[in-house]
């Protein structure tokens, strides 16, 4: 089973709808006791950096993500869901983010159109489980007005250009977080979600043991 993390911040209804269309079943989680009966997590976003951190405070989420995080459970960050993985955010002032990634979350240059809205193709840095079946240069669906600084380059899956070249996907062990919104990036948003899908599945196989 699949937990979407409903702290006030995120299109959850897309991802529940994205999840069921490629056959997997998904939790929406209101409360962070809903965690020990979930295999993976999705952590939705959209907003500024601080209001989420604030949110995730509020629902008393922080503490028992970083641990879900830590066990070894298959995670995935969404959009600013994304952006909190990181240790901090300079949106309105810097704001200290979950911490499950080095780095921090940094706004785009002046010069172009912000926010960065549409549809960009990812470069794939690195290979990786949820990129199965996906090929390079395909196109994604992007709404984001910041991106991420990772502190590791490893930590660094996939890139896009914008007049920069930021972090469309990244990744560290069992912890990933997508720029983009694979709910609404058909087909390849489909089979990351899908890929996703199967990597919860295979922790939720062996972990039965």
């Amino acid at each position: 089973m699949i937990g979407i993390v409903d702290y006030g911040r995120g299109n959850l209804r897309s991802v529940e709808k994205a999840l069921a269309k490629v056959g997997f079943e998904a939790k929406i989680m209101t409360t962070p006791r809903d965690l020990p009966l979930v295999d993976g997590v999705i952590l939705p976003g959209v907003g500024a950096f601080a209001d989420a951190m604030e949110a995730l405070q509020r629902g008393e989420w922080i503490e028992p993500i970083i641990g879900f995080a830590g066990s070894g459970r298959p995670f995935l960050g969404i959009c600013l869901g994304m952006q909190v993985l990181f240790e901090f955010g300079e949106e309105h002032g810097e704001h200290a983010g979950l911490g499950l990634l080095a780095g921090r979350v940094v706004k785009f240059p002046p010069g172009g159109k912000v926010p960065h809205m549409g549809w960009n193709n990812v470069n794939l840095v690195q290979p990786s489980r949820l990129l199965e079946g996906i090929p390079d240069q395909a196109y994604f669906y992007f709404v984001h007005s910041f991106y991420a600084l990772p502190a590791n380059q490893r930590d660094i899956i996939g890139t896009s250009d914008y007049g920069v070249v930021f972090p469309a996907l990244v990744g560290k062990d069992n912890v990933w977080g997508a720029q983009f919104h694979p709910e609404k990036s058909s087909p390849w948003g489909l089979q990351l979600l899908s890929n996703f899908g199967k990597l919860v599945s295979e922790y939720a196989a062996l972990s039965s043991h």
